[in-house]
């Protein structure tokens, strides 16, 4: 590959030293970097016979351009690599003694006559009786409503989650509701209001609404309704967002405002700005990925982006004016993970750095 013998025992040195460095600090030398090509390459420059590389799953790759970046680095010459690896290493190294726990399950339940139940600290078993309705915490830590009689139509209940708390509910028909962070659902006891099944939310929850044709379920938020009969949908209605969306993974659902009405099918997304809904095909992987337990970035907005880990880890984001408006982010991460962690993979792309202060974290380029 190169024509000089001295430049080319000097180019393997220093390629297996970061190659090595690389494996030692982050346990495998192309979870960041190089794609099997990259690696395909940099085999035959250390051996006479090529190296056969299997197919690899699909792997975190928060920016890709970072691995563009390498492939380059590789062709014109690894000392730059070898900086920015040593560079990165010290601010990894910075991050991690300010770390974040990430978010856990948890939740607050508030019952019509104002107490409070910290769902965490509550025991497994029943909680509350409302009119009717039997509140209880199951084993896995689900909340869950049961009718056992007449009543509690007027009896309102809230879930409420904060900052770093996500929790999951079965109402008392059954269906299925999933809260993320800093969000919240309020609801009857026996979840009839009206003729209808009606929650209001803010924040952002997931539902799973069993079938009812003659009850209706209805979500409302601060702009709009959603009305459903039985179906898997998302409602992302955070305050700091530009637009309300509601994104459909089965069946298909009504999304009205004082704007009018849509219908939307699996894969869509009506996009509420408070002006009239938008209509437009999503990726539902990335919709309902902190359902799941993932931070799911392919090219989702940056600042978008941060605001998700924002919330997850309770934390306030300042951003330095040299960081960029236009920054797209990459790959997926579990939201297990702790904050060091995220803020390393992203801090890979060479784009932006961190910095951690107590509950803020600094973004600079």
């Amino acid at each position: 590959m190169l024509n000089n013998g001295a430049y080319d025992e000097r180019f393997k040195e220093l390629m297996q030293e970061a190659y090595q460095q690389d494996a030692s600090e982050q346990g495998t030398a192309d979870r960041y970097l190089l794609p099997g090509a990259d690696r395909r390459m940099i085999a035959n420059i250390f051996q006479s016979e090529p190296v056969q590389v299997s197919p690899e799953p699909k792997k975190i790759r928060l920016w890709p351009k970072i691995a563009v970046a390498a492939s380059i680095a590789a062709v014109m010459g690894i000392g730059t690599l070898i900086y920015v690896n040593r560079h990165n290493k010290h601010n990894i190294e910075t991050l991690a003694v300010n770390d974040v726990a990430p978010g856990k399950v948890g939740a607050t339940l508030t019952l019509a006559n104002g107490k409070k139940i910290l769902l965490t600290d509550a025991v497994n078993g029943q909680l509350a009786r409302e009119a009717g309705v039997k509140i209880s915490k199951s084993k896995n830590g689900q909340l869950l409503y049961q009718v056992t009689g007449d009543g509690g139509e007027d009896k309102i209940n809230t879930l409420t989650t904060a900052n770093g708390e996500t929790y999951q509910v079965r109402l008392p028909d059954g269906s299925q509701a999933w809260l993320n962070a800093a969000s919240s659902l309020t609801y009857s006891a026996s979840l009839i209001k009206n003729g209808n099944r009606s929650v209001k939310l803010t924040g952002e929850g997931y539902f799973e609404i069993a079938k009812d044709k003659l009850h209706p379920f209805v979500v409302e938020t601060a702009t709009q309704k959603v009305e459903v009969l039985g179906t898997h949908f998302n409602v992302n209605a955070y305050t700091d967002e530009a637009a309300v969306a509601t994104s459909l993974l089965e069946g298909s659902v009504k999304v009205s405002s004082s704007s009018g009405a849509h219908m939307i099918k699996p894969g869509q997304q009506a996009l509420n700005d408070g002006a009239g809904i938008k209509v437009v095909k999503t990726d539902v992987d990335k919709v309902v990925d902190w359902k799941d337990g993932e931070f799911n970035l392919d090219e989702v907005d940056f600042r978008t982006a941060m605001r998700k880990i924002a919330r997850w880890y309770d934390i306030e984001v300042v951003y330095d004016k040299s960081v960029p408006e236009n920054i797209e982010a990459w790959g997926w991460i579990s939201r297990s993970s702790k904050l060091s962690s995220v803020l390393k993979l992203i801090e890979n792309s060479g784009l932006v750095r961190f910095r951690i202060e107590g509950k803020k974290v600094y973004v600079f380029k």
